[in-house]
């Protein structure tokens, strides 16, 4: 079987009539497989997305003419060609952004030292970002040279590090830097260089207990703290009130080998505040705050109205003091002044709100109120005073007494004690009594033998709060009977009686 020729290369022209689309013709049994044809030359070939599936008979003119192969059966015609998708490159992704150094460690400070170590501490930096922190790394150097001295192989991940194996004697500057995927952070060095040697006692301040938590004077009182201490050789004291250095004209200090004294002799407000005592031996350090404040009497509430008055009551409020002394307001004082006396009456003492109602005032009076505050040291020395005035109005109440029926207390007279027989001596003044009652007062008469006794001197007639008497002066034997008390009124009258025996005395003979 002959071979099959190469395909003839064609013109542009040629190419772009044979990309028109051309009917489909009805589908065709699968034709039998060719024998492999010899493979064309490289720059003979035609481009992939331009080769139809089965290249047509060559036209005339096109060049010379190719037999076709005689066993293999007809090519069907190609299928139109669909246009070409171009495909745009994948982009590239966007590269994270750079990682970005940690900031310096704080506060490098000396934690120990010996003869042959030293040992350091530090902070975690302010800022570390998002790339995290891998450790820090700790740098050495003798004092008055630049040859830093990495003193550990891997990074701490701790905020402590020991130095060992140094030399006793060395002046040592120390520096401390984070490290992170971006770099070395800015050294955080020592404030100054530490000696490399034994320090025989570590400074150390002994705080009075009653100077732990505040000290508070008031204003005008002398201030006059003592704090001893520990450290050898002599430690430096230094002292600084809220962060800077002390005001020596209002504060003296005075220190000595076991403490510091803290002295001023006359208080005020501006001297409260946290003041903070260092004592240091070498490259040790020990700081203790001692926090004082200064009080005195509050001022007065910044005003207080009068909100509303009704019935027998009053409602008032007020603002707290400006100035409340430097210290907490612990309770207010109300009082309340009648205006026609003028005197001040405490209503309300240690009130803990702004609001009150006063009570129990009195119809038809009108009453102005103030306001004192307090605090631990006493009470405002000022007040505050309502402007406006409560007048208690008088409500209109018509009283009318109820109607009670007269009683009648007349009562005709009763002798409640009776008169009792009597025997009297001849000589010898001799009283009656008795006692009787009646409304109205009854009128009194005495009879002697059924005979009215008249204005005789020898007898005396008294009666007193219904209590009657008869007195008989020196009786003689004439003078014994029957004796009746008779009391009479418009209701009645009543009697009672006794018998009177007046005895004589007989001498005898022998007596005589």
């Amino acid at each position: 079987m002959p071979s099959k020729p190469a395909p003839i290369k064609k013109s542009p022209a040629k190419k772009a009539a044979e990309k028109a689309p051309a009917p489909a013709p009805e589908p065709e049994p699968a034709p039998v497989e060719a024998p492999p044809a010899e493979a064309p030359p490289a720059e003979a070939a035609a481009p992939a997305e331009e080769a139809p599936a089965a290249a047509p008979p060559a036209a005339e003119g096109d060049g010379a003419p190719v037999a076709p192969a005689q066993d293999a059966p007809a090519a069907p015609p190609a299928a139109p060609a669909e246009p070409a998708v171009v495909e745009e490159p994948p982009k590239a992704p966007t590269p994270p952004p750079p990682a970005v150094p940690t900031s310096a460690p704080l506060d490098v400070s000396v934690e120990d030292v010996n003869d042959s170590s030293l040992t350091i501490k530090w902070k975690t930096p302010e800022t570390i970002g998002d790339s995290g922190l891998d450790g820090f790394t700790i740098e050495y150097c003798k004092d008055g040279t630049t040859d830093w001295v990495v003193a550990q192989e891997e990074l701490t991940p701790v905020n402590r590090y020991c130095i060992k194996n140094l030399t006793a004697g060395d002046l040592l500057n120390v520096r401390v830097v984070a490290v992170n995927p971006g770099g070395r952070s800015e050294p955080a060095t020592l404030a100054a260089p530490v000696p490399i040697r034994e320090v025989v006692d570590r400074p150390k301040i002994k705080m009075p207990r009653n100077l732990r938590v505040r000290v508070v004077r008031q204003v005008g009182e002398q201030i006059n703290l003592v704090i001893p201490f520990l450290g050898k050789p002599k430690p430096v004291v230094s002292w600084l009130k809220d962060g800077q250095p002390l005001d020596t004209k209002r504060v003296n200090i005075r220190n000595s080998d076991k403490d510091s004294i803290m002295f001023i002799r006359t208080s005020q407000r501006d001297d409260s505040g946290v003041y903070e005592m260092s004592v240091k031996v070498e490259s040790f350090e020990d700081k203790a705050p001692i926090t004082i404040q200064i009080v005195e009497l509050p001022g007065p509430p910044t005003g207080v109205k009068l909100v509303d008055s009704w019935g027998f009551n009053a409602a008032l409020e007020w603002t707290p003091p400006k100035d409340n002394g430097n210290t907490e307001i612990t309770g207010y004082t109300v009082q309340k002044a009648d205006r026609k006396t003028g005197e001040w009456f405490t209503v309300l003492d240690h009130y803990h709100r702004l609001t009150a109602t006063v009570s129990d005032l009195i119809m038809g009076n009108s009453y102005s109120f103030r306001v004192f505050a307090e605090n631990k040291v006493g009470t405002s020395e000022r007040c505050a005073v309502t402007k406006a005035v409560a007048t208690i109005q008088k409500t209109g109440i018509n009283y009318k007494p109820p109607e009670y029926p007269e009683h009648d207390f007349s009562e005709a007279p009763k002798f409640t004690t009776s008169l009792s027989d009597r025997a009297a001596t001849v000589g010898y003044t001799t009283k009656l009594l008795c006692s009787v009652r009646g409304s109205p007062k009854p009128k009194i008469e005495w009879l002697k033998n059924q005979m009215v006794i008249g204005d005789d001197p020898k007898f005396r007639k008294l009666s007193n709060q219904g209590i009657c008497s008869l007195e008989i002066r020196k009786p003689c034997s004439f003078d014994g009977g029957i004796y009746t008390c008779r009391a009479k009124n418009a209701q009645g009258e009543a009697t009672v009686s006794c018998k009177l025996e007046v005895k004589q005395i007989i001498i005898s003979e022998k007596g005589k």
